[in-house]
């Protein structure tokens, strides 16, 4: 069998009844439900179900992705399917710590718990903020920038930073072409018109909760350091890579000290492809809700193919396919 990479995604890939088609045909899914709703102190599946507002807030998507994260490992694994490398986007870190046996599923969910109200604590309380200041016309948030690439966009920020535009930050280096921003709402309304005026094809505000991987949420990454001191990381069995490095983790330690860095700093997205390519795999799977991380390993121009692995239906194309 080929040398397989498992990619998971992060918020944004969620949509209402993910993974539940996985329940459907596996009791090892069943299983891993019955854990994560035993954990969150409510039914999983309800969760999975929620509409899609709903599943926009954090301290629910958190929870739901990561559930449809490690349901995709589970069917693979009764398939017979074992990664020799993975690698997850922001919150998809998680199912690939798990899948690297650096924290065990129980604690996964623990810390997702806890990741993800916290993250949405930060955000409500930024979002009063800006609710109370008769300047702003959105609450602080995060957009995406359209045809620049990352070094140029980064550049421009910190250009922009010395001539006195704050609170703008890089947070997810996505791919060649494509770079989101966090910022309050000031920033990125002035962040929009100077990107234009750069070269940028669109800036995009996203709906999200906040202005997520940037030092805006400061208090979040404080508060979920309360429970991930708790929690026992071990040693990579397997390569996993770092949003925050964009490399290789190298010890349980190293991990740890990375779950909080990442709440604040940019995930590093496009070095993670180069280092997932440098590695040598021969096929990535996106195991995981959507296809959004489909698009950007494709954007690199990678001959390294890569195919969605998020539903029953992915798994058995996969399974009968004569690429393997």
């Amino acid at each position: 069998m080929k040398k397989i990479a498992y990619l998971f995604p992060g918020q944004g890939a969620q949509y209402s009844g993910m993974a539940m088609d996985l329940i459907s045909s596996s009791n090892a899914v069943s299983l891993l439900f019955q854990t994560a709703s035993d954990i969150l102190g409510k039914d999983i599946k309800e969760i999975l179900n929620s509409d899609a507002d709903t599943l926009k807030r954090t301290d629910v998507s958190q929870p739901a992705i990561t559930a449809a994260n490690l349901a995709s490992v589970v069917f693979l694994n009764e398939k017979g399917f074992t990664p020799c490398a993975c690698a997850g986007f922001s919150l998809g870190e998680y199912a690939a710590l798990v899948c690297a046996g650096v924290i065990s599923t129980e604690d996964c969910f623990r810390l997702i718990k806890a990741r993800g109200e916290a993250m949405q604590k930060a955000a409500d309380n930024l979002r009063s903020k800006s609710e109370n200041n008769a300047n702003s016309v959105c609450a602080p948030g995060m957009a995406a920038v359209v045809g620049l690439s990352p070094e140029q966009a980064e550049k421009l920020i910190a250009q922009w930073k010395d001539e006195g535009v704050k609170d703008l930050f890089a947070a997810n280096i996505n791919s060649p072409k494509q770079l989101v921003i966090s910022g309050t709402d000031a920033a990125l309304i002035e962040a929009e018109k100077r990107f234009k005026e750069a070269g940028a094809k669109r800036v995009i505000r996203l709906q999200v909760a906040g202005p997520f991987h940037s030092p805006l949420i400061a208090e979040a990454a404080e508060d979920f350091k309360t429970v991930l001191n708790t929690i026992n990381f071990n040693n990579p069995k397997i390569t996993i890579f770092s949003n925050v490095t964009g490399k290789e983790i190298s010890s349980g330690l190293q991990a740890k000290e990375l779950a909080v860095k990442q709440i604040t700093n940019p995930v590093r997205w496009t070095e993670e492809e180069e280092a997932i390519t440098a590695f040598g795999i021969d096929v990535c799977f996106e195991t995981g809700p959507g296809k959004v991380l489909q698009g950007l390993w494709k954007e690199t121009g990678s001959e390294i193919p890569i195919y969605a692995a998020g539903t029953a239906e992915d798994i058995n194309k996969i399974i009968q396919g004569d690429f393997l």
